[in-house]
């Protein structure tokens, strides 16, 4: 889309206007999907499992249902047939449909999905879910560094016999949920909202938690980075996986097992003080020489990085909320008040909530508030929330796109209005005769 046209699309969707519709030319399914996830991504994604068609008149080849299972997420309302009528004429016009294919059934689509698997799904999001924010995107740096966040939500998925045992269910016994879910943690671009990691797992069972499965995740951050997370993520192991990368970090102290001691090292003068944290198991003793090293400036260096880090600490309390006699402390790797005051830090922990916005967006927008997931075995669960991750990703990129262009914070560009634009200018299916 040229750059005059991201802007109308900008000005359009902020102002509601229904004339303005008729002007994003070039806007909808085709675009989308194919602007963020080229067909060549695709092809070398499969092709690393060996997922390609076998015949060259194969029904339903991979690469088409790479990005059926981005359609599913944005018809949610619609059955196999519908999405895939919808998806036809896009394809086709992209070179990517034969027109000697006969359309196929739900039970053939079925079989497509299962012939394809989660796995080159799962390697096209991880190929493409890159950061979007330009330096000039509103909202998306702190202290030159992009703000990113990881946290997790839960999503109903069908009560069949294997995806009850495999994901199992939430509340345990006395208060089990109504359907199994699927746990799902995203590493999420915060100026943007695009997710641009993900890990999923049963929410039942040893090392399925948040915290366990956002592990999977640090690996992804880069230096440049500020990672934004709620005390659940809090850990020695984690905070140094984390800072290890060269990224920095502002989390909320408390971690899983509750409150931590965090001593004053030196205060600072915006009202921030240095601090040490500790490896797991330090003995009583080890705490206090090492406390004793802190303190001193010179002897600081002394201090084994496996054993104990210095972290800086950020406290204050938000007066409007009800519990705000426990005031909030955050830890964070920025050591210096004059790269980043306490006051800046203090605000920009609170666009974690763009995290959960960035949930809803997927949950309520796309998949649609209360609806349970199609599919009825793990893998095709799997499969079908990677193509969501993938169909927000790219709704998530157009609107940054488009908000830098105009000059704007993406926040003020509706994320459920694009969708409703998106999935209007796909053309009647009944007009498509396969």
């Amino acid at each position: 889309m040229c750059r005059c046209g991201l802007v109308v699309l900008v000005w359009v969707m902020i102002a509601g206007c229904v004339w303005g519709w008729w002007a994003v030319d070039g806007l909808g399914l085709g675009g989308v999907l194919a602007g963020s996830v080229p067909r060549d991504v695709v092809d070398a994604a499969v092709a690393v499992y060996g997922r390609e068609s076998k015949r060259s008149d194969g029904k339903l080849p991979a690469h088409v249902m790479v990005y059926f299972a981005m359609a599913l997420a944005l018809f949610a309302e619609d059955d196999y047939e519908g999405v895939l009528a919808r998806l036809a004429e896009p394809l086709m016009a992209w070179g990517c449909w034969d027109a000697s294919w006969s359309m196929p059934g739900s039970a053939g689509i079925t079989q497509a999905r299962q012939r394809l698997g989660a796995e080159p799904v799962r390697e096209v999001f991880e190929r493409v879910a890159r950061p979007v924010c330009g330096v000039l995107t509103r909202g998306a740096w702190l202290a030159g560094r992009r703000l990113v966040s990881v946290d997790g939500s839960e999503l109903d998925v069908p009560d069949s016999p294997a995806n009850a045992e495999f994901f199992g269910y939430a509340g345990g016994a006395t208060r089990r949920s109504a359907f199994p879910k699927a746990r799902l943690v995203t590493l999420v671009e915060t100026g943007s909202r695009a997710p641009i990691g993900a890990v999923i797992g049963p929410v039942v069972g040893k090392g399925q938690g948040e915290q366990s499965l956002a592990r999977g995740l640090y690996p992804l951050l880069e230096p440049g980075m500020l990672l934004l997370a709620d005390r659940n993520f809090y850990g020695w192991r984690d905070w140094c996986a984390a800072t290890d990368t060269g990224a920095d970090v502002l989390w909320r102290a408390g971690g899983a097992g509750g409150a931590i001691a965090l001593p004053v090292v030196q205060d600072l003068p915006d009202g921030s003080y240095l601090t040490v944290v500790y490896a797991s198991r330090t003995r009583p003793s080890e705490r206090d020489r090492i406390l004793a090293l802190a303190r001193d400036p010179a002897t600081r260096a002394d201090i084994d990085p496996h054993r104990a880090r210095i972290a800086r600490v950020v406290s204050y309390q938000v007066t409007d909320r009800a519990d705000n006699d426990e005031p909030i402390s955050l830890l964070t790797s920025i050591l210096d008040p004059a790269d980043a005051p306490a006051a800046v830090l203090a605000e920009a922990y609170h666009q974690r909530w763009d995290h959960e916005t960035s949930n809803g967006q997927l949950k309520t927008h796309l998949r649609g508030p209360g609806r349970v997931l199609r599919s009825k075995s793990p893998a095709m669960v799997t499969q079908e929330i990677y193509g969501y991750l993938l169909t927000h990703y790219a709704i998530s990129a157009l609107i940054c796109q488009a908000a830098t262009e105009a000059d704007i914070d993406p926040d003020q560009v509706k994320f459920h209005r694009t969708v409703r634009i998106l999935r209007r200018r796909v053309q009647d299916p009944t007009a498509f005769s396969p």
